[in-house]
């Protein structure tokens, strides 16, 4: 081949070219933002943190129904906690989606039986009011908001101490469960729910009818199941509550306040072992998810005082304190264990934080705590209501009866009794409970 040459021209050096600006231009447009992205991963390398060039952006774009998927496969997998987060993601991407404010709701609803004290769960059922009522705002004519927000009314209406009010709100969640059948008769949550609200009005009846019509309509809902088996322990069928439970167990499996009801329909039939193995399912169950759930000892600590074994319902109320060692209606409960046990001096430190508080000395004294005082563990002291009365007047019988080993016991007792006294005046078994604590204390010279 024959190639034409200059033979001015030397072949070893490129010949001289003319500044091009626009290309300039272009190529430190391109250049710059790299400099600064290179300088900034330095950055983040001098700061010891690690960095991949294919890493995702800081802030990923995530779809609506990606929260949604996760909150479902959070519920099912029994963490109730990890898929109410989900769901509060959700609904700060879409507030005016009513669907996703009512599964909120529900769920919010439903771990309410994962805390122990009576405040926890009223304070858990006030926001899932406040879920529901913003998807009845945002979906007014939606039959699932409707039916929702029955079950979280009927639920929240448990807490009230006032008879009227708690009234009211069963009377406002049946409008709303009627409300929500008007919009599709065929919903079976809504004939589910409103059954579970008739047996709080105390119409069995009527309950067995309507939640019949909802396994009619749906048997694969686990609420369905779950209520049918409420309704049958409503009215001391436990052997048909625990049917009814064990399918609800089949749909979802993995909910553990299924296996809770499970085992106390089982206690009810004297069948402690076979209760202790499904309080243990849920202690599995938890331990395969990372959730320290305290309610399955608790069961577990329950059985067991019944069957008079009190060492080891003790440990397992302790183990309790382990999960949630703030909570004062734990340590009423292991108080109550000591006094079965008639371990009486470990019971008034135990009851002193259910009905005083504590400190983080005082709370270490009661849990066998092995390492350093916490001081950030302090114990807020239970009101005195009528789920609460039994810490009260165990207490005070206990200060009573160890009057002789401290000369204070019999003056704290005294006050102690006294608000017992006020607050249930009409209320002649706990009258009848107090008073032979308040005779021992009056005949050391101390007065009402």
């Amino acid at each position: 081949m024959y190639v034409r040459r200059d033979p001015n021209r030397n072949i070893f050096r490129r010949a001289p070219t003319r500044s091009r600006p626009v290309v300039i231009l272009i190529l430190l447009a391109i250049l710059l933002p790299s400099l600064f992205y290179l300088r900034g991963m330095n950055e983040k390398i001098a700061e010891g943190e690690q960095v991949s060039p294919f890493s995702p952006t800081p802030t990923p774009t995530r779809t609506l129904d990606s929260y949604a998927r996760e909150a479902n496969m959070q519920f099912d997998a029994g963490n109730l906690q990890g898929a109410i987060e989900a769901y509060q993601l959700a609904v700060q991407r879409s507030p005016g989606n009513g669907k996703l404010w009512a599964e909120l709701a529900r769920i919010q609803a439903y771990s309410s039986n994962l805390l122990t004290a009576e405040a926890e769960r009223s304070t858990r059922m006030d926001e899932a009011l406040e879920s529901v009522n913003k998807a009845v705002e945002a979906s007014p004519d939606d039959t699932m908001t409707h039916a929702i927000r029955a079950f979280v009314l009927d639920w929240r209406s448990s807490y009230d101490q006032d008879a009227e009010e708690r009234q009211r709100k069963l009377n406002e969640a049946e409008q709303e469960a009627i409300r929500a059948l008007q919009l599709d008769a065929t919903n079976a949550l809504a004939l589910a729910y409103y059954a579970e609200i008739l047996v709080d009005q105390q119409k069995w009846v009527q309950a067995e009818q309507y939640v019949q019509r909802a396994i009619e309509r749906d048997d694969t809902l686990m609420d369905v199941h779950r209520i049918s088996g409420y309704v049958q322990e409503s009215i001391a069928n436990y052997a048909g509550a625990i049917q009814e439970y064990e399918k609800a167990v089949a749909i979802n499996p993995r909910l553990t306040f299924l296996y809770i009801s499970i085992g106390a329909n089982l206690r009810q039939l004297k069948q402690n072992d076979r209760a202790l193995e499904y309080f243990a399912k849920a202690v599995d169950i938890n331990k395969q998810i990372g959730v320290k759930d305290p309610i399955p000892y608790l069961s577990i600590a329950k059985t067991y005082s019944q069957m008079g074994e009190f060492f080891i319902a003790a440990a397992n109320v302790r183990k309790a304190l382990e999960f949630n060692p703030t909570s004062a209606d734990i340590y009423g409960q292991l108080g109550i264990v000591y006094f079965k046990s008639r371990n009486y001096e470990g019971a008034i430190p135990a009851l002193m934080c259910a009905v005083r508080g504590c400190n983080a000395a005082t709370s270490c004294e009661v849990r066998f705590c092995n390492s350093e005082v916490d001081p950030q563990i302090v114990i807020e002291g239970l009101p005195l209501t009528p789920n609460n009365a039994v810490y009260y007047y165990t207490y005070g019988s206990v200060l009573a009866g160890m009057h002789r080993q401290s000369n204070n016991y019999c003056e704290e007792a005294m006050k102690i009794l006294g608000e017992v006294r006020n607050a249930f005046a009409d209320d002649p078994t706990i009258i009848a409970i107090i008073e032979p604590s308040e005779n021992i204390c009056e005949g050391y010279g101390y007065s009402r």
